[in-house]
């Protein structure tokens, strides 16, 4: 064992003893009706971003947890909605500063698993406390409607929940997904069983356990960890669960979206996206390279929303191209905990196979190589990892796949552009529709072209800027439904339609609409 994975697992053993969850040997991955409890089937091996070796194995919670699990949500959602939807709201903001004193250690979790710079993982649990934050006090507004029906009935409409929601959360990001899915499903007023993804399965639970310290009901929130096949599907196929909610893959989206299908029940699908950020020649391009960027080597590519397109007007091309490629080779590459990293490895072993595929791929088609596409020389001899260096390729064409396909790794490709109508056609010329971005410093031809985008969220003269008040999801393959904002809250909710006679002889007839006293 080299010193990295030493460190390592003997970190990974401090914080899960800080937070309750067993030992390296013997780890208590699920959440359960108030209770950490170890899993019911096979082994499941983690393998450290860095030094790809084995970190910690687990096991797969299997069907007979997913039962408990469910069980737990159903109580807990029973006893919760007891409560007035103001005291829910109090609940919620009391629960949320249990994080207090706990934030560094939840990033730490997160950081050492899923391999992302600490500072990342930093500003990612401050963005779950604002989910609770901005949720909480939704809870006591969701005011209902009054319908002036043509008849003699007073007609009210008012939103209620699902019951128990089944959620399923991706390896990028879990700490933030688990917080940007389960705030607005109990604000909503549904219990939760969340199923993580089986490569990142601790920071969710670490969060659950403070959550119910901090005052919420026991079996509200839930989690199990293992694999889809097993947990996913026992979770999946649960009669109930009454909605299913999954941030992830295409492909993986297809199969949730089939199962909740088979029980006619409705589902929220979160998924990929191969988004273009558009540079005009007018635009600021200072502001523009530090955007591209931005848009795709945080988090080394592995964002849903990556700018993983970049289409840059021709006049100005090689020079965005050249200045681009400089700046990526700058970026600070290094071990996840080091304050000084910008971006660290892959979170997988299956991940970076499919990435460096796809960049040798590219190249043997005729792209052209302006920097990266290897491991980075300047690390460590043991970090020998899933590591791989800033990669910016041009000469792409559209019909390459790398130009069709999600990445999700830090790999940009740039392509030239003539005019406006070729940049939307260019833009708008996948099957995705999750994200997009206009830099140009003329106003009328910003909005016509974001105007013009098929995308859920666009940018201009920016990229990433997201906020959970603001409504989220995509089009096509990435997806359907809406996470954050009000509309993530409604994805939550039942509207209920309330019918109460109030003529002083009522009629009863037969026929729609016909009940006028």
């Amino acid at each position: 064992m080299n010193s990295l994975d030493r460190r390592a697992r003997e970190h990974l053993d401090a914080l899960l003893h800080r937070f309750e969850m067993g030992s390296l040997d013997a780890p208590l991955t699920n959440w359960i009706g108030g209770c950490l409890t170890a899993g019911s089937g096979e082994a499941v091996t983690l393998d450290s971003p860095v030094t790809g070796n084995p970190l910690v194995r687990y096991a797969d919670a299997g069907a007979e947890r997913v039962e408990q699990a469910v069980q737990a949500a159903e109580k807990g959602q029973r006893e919760w909605m007891t409560l007035t939807a103001s005291e829910r709201g109090r609940r919620m903001n009391r629960a949320i500063r249990a994080l207090e004193g706990h934030e560094e250690a939840l990033a730490e979790l997160e950081s050492l698993v899923a391999g992302k710079p600490i500072r990342d993982c930093r500003a990612e649990v401050g963005k779950v406390r604002e989910m609770f934050e901005y949720y909480a006090g939704w809870c006591d507004k969701q005011h209902g409607e009054v319908i002036p029906v043509p008849t003699t009935h007073l007609n009210y409409v008012h939103h209620v929940p699902y019951g128990v929601v089944g959620q399923i959360t991706p390896w990028n990001a879990p700490l933030f997904t688990c917080g940007w899915q389960l705030a607005p499903a109990i604000a909503a007023g549904n219990g939760v069983v969340l199923k993580p993804s089986e490569l990142t399965p601790f920071s969710s639970v670490a969060l659950a356990r403070l959550l119910e310290q901090g005052g919420l009901p026991e079996g509200l929130i839930n989690v199990v960890n293992g694999l889809g096949p097993s947990t996913g599907a026992a979770l999946t196929d649960h009669t109930g669960i009454a909605k299913l909610v999954f941030v992830g893959s295409p492909e993986s989206g297809r199969r949730i979206a089939e199962a909740g299908a088979r029980r006619l029940v409705p589902s929220v699908l979160e998924l990929g996206g191969k988004s273009a950020n558009i540079v005009f020649a007018d635009a600021s391009l200072d502001d523009a390279v530090a955007g591209a960027q931005a848009a795709i080597f945080a988090a080394a590519g592995q964002s849903c929303v990556a700018g993983s397109r970049l289409l840059v007007q021709r006049e100005v091309f090689d020079e965005v191209a050249e200045r681009l490629a400089r700046a990526a080779a700058s970026i600070a590459v290094g071990l996840p905990g080091d304050e000084a990293t910008r971006m660290g490895p892959l979170q997988n072993a299956r991940q970076f196979a499919r990435v460096s595929g796809m960049i040798a791929e590219a190249v043997t088609a005729g792209a052209r190589l302006l920097t990266g596409g290897s491991h980075p020389e300047t690390l460590p001899e043991e970090a020998s990892g899933h590591f791989l260096s800033p990669t910016v390729l041009a000469d792409v064409t559209p019909a390459m796949r790398i130009a069709r396909e999600e990445v999700f790794g830090p790999v940009l490709v740039v392509m030239p552009f003539d005019d406006e109508a070729d940049a939307v056609r260019l833009a708008n010329g996948t099957r995705f529709g999750l994200a997009g971005a206009v830099w140009t410093r003329d106003p009328a031809r910003a909005h016509r072209v974001a105007g013009q985008l098929r995308a859920g969220t666009v940018w201009i003269n920016g990229y990433k800027a997201i906020s959970v008040m603001s409504p989220f999801g995509g089009f096509g393959d990435s997806g359907f439904g809406r996470s954050s904002g009000l509309e993530g809250l409604r994805e939550y909710t039942v509207p209920r339609s309330v019918w109460v006679e109030t003529a002083p002889e009522a009629s009863v007839a037969f026929g729609y609409g016909s009940g006028v006293g």
